[in-house]
C-alpha cells in the first residue's frame, strides 16, 4: 500500500469523525436495555429508567404522572395485565370524555409507549391501531412593545426583573429560575443557559438595559448568601456527580441562585 500519496485528515475532518463516532456510540448505548433493580415498584422502575437515560426531571414527572393515571383508570390493575384495548380505552377517555388537547394526548401516549418498551420491555404491536387527535394549527399570540411594557408596569421588584430577563433574553421560566451567578456574563453581555430543553446548553443575550438592575439585584442576593454562610446554612443544590467532585461548590458565591 502506498502511504506517500495518502492525505492526512485536517483538524476539522478529525473533529467531524469524532462527532460521528460519538453519535454512533450514544445511539448504541441508548438502544441497550437498562438493567432495573428487582426491588423497585412499577413507578419507581419508570423513574429509574428515565434517570438512567438522562431524561429531564420534567419528562420523568410527566411520564410517571401518565402511567399512574393509566393504572388508576383501570382500577389499579398491574400494567403487565393491560394491553392494546385497555390503552386505547384510556386514550379515548382522554380525547372524548376529558376533551384533552392533541398535545396532551400525544404526551400521554408517548409516556405509555416508553413505559412498555423500556421498563416492561414488551413489544407493542397494538400501537399501530391507535388513533390520536390531529393537532390544530393556531396563530401565535405576539404582544406588541406597548403591551409588553404594560405588563412590566404591573410588576415591581424581583418579579419585574425576572419578567424583563424572560422577555429580553428569550428564556423559559424554569431557565430563568435556574440561573446561577456565574452564568451571567456582564463583559460579554450574555447569559449561559445550562441543561435547557433537550439537555443542551446555550448562550443568549443580556440586554444592556438590564445590566444595572441586575448588578443592584446581585448586591441584595449576595447579602442573602453571606447571611447563609454566617448562619451555617447548607449550600444550594448541585447536581449529584458534580457535588461529589466539588464538595463545597454549593456554598460558593458563583454557584448561588440569581433569583
Amino acid at each position: 500500500m502506498n502511504f506517500q500519496n495518502a492525505r492526512i485528515p485536517t483538524r476539522f475532518q478529525l473533529a467531524q469523525m469524532s462527532r460521528q463516532v460519538g453519535a454512533v456510540e450514544r445511539s448504541r448505548r441508548q438502544n441497550q436495555p437498562v438493567t432495573i433493580p428487582s426491588n423497585l415498584k412499577v413507578i419507581e422502575q419508570l423513574s429509574f429508567v428515565c434517570r438512567a437515560r438522562h431524561y429531564s426531571l420534567r419528562t420523568e414527572e410527566a411520564y410517571t404522572f401518565w402511567v399512574r393515571k393509566l393504572i388508576l383508570f383501570h382500577d389499579k390493575r398491574h400494567p403487565v395485565n393491560l394491553g392494546g384495548p385497555e390503552v386505547r380505552q384510556f386514550i379515548e377517555y382522554l380525547s372524548v370524555d376529558k376533551e384533552c388537547s392533541a398535545s396532551t394526548v400525544r404526551q400521554a401516549l408517548s409516556a405509555i409507549v416508553f413505559f412498555y418498551r423500556e421498563v416492561l420491555q414488551s413489544e407493542l404491536p397494538w400501537i399501530e391501531g391507535l388513533v390520536t387527535p390531529k393537532k390544530p394549527v393556531y396563530m401565535p399570540v405576539v404582544l406588541s412593545p406597548r403591551e409588553v411594557q404594560a405588563v412590566f408596569n404591573r410588576l415591581d421588584g424581583t418579579w419585574r426583573l425576572i419578567a424583563q430577563v424572560l422577555y429580553g433574553g428569550g428564556l423559559r421560566i424554569n431557565e430563568a429560575l435556574a440561573l446561577r451567578v456565574k452564568d451571567v456574563d456582564f463583559d460579554r453581555h450574555s447569559l449561559l443557559i445550562r441543561q435547557a430543553k433537550g439537555a443542551k446548553d446555550r448562550h443568549t443575550c443580556l440586554p444592556a438595559s438590564l445590566e444595572k438592575p441586575l448588578k443592584e439585584h446581585f448586591e441584595k442576593v449576595k447579602q442573602v448568601w453571606a447571611d447563609d454562610r454566617h448562619n451555617g446554612q447548607p449550600g444550594v443544590f448541585i447536581p449529584t456527580a458534580l457535588e461529589r467532585k466539588l464538595k463545597d461548590a454549593g456554598k460558593e458565591w458563583p454557584w448561588f441562585w440569581v433569583f
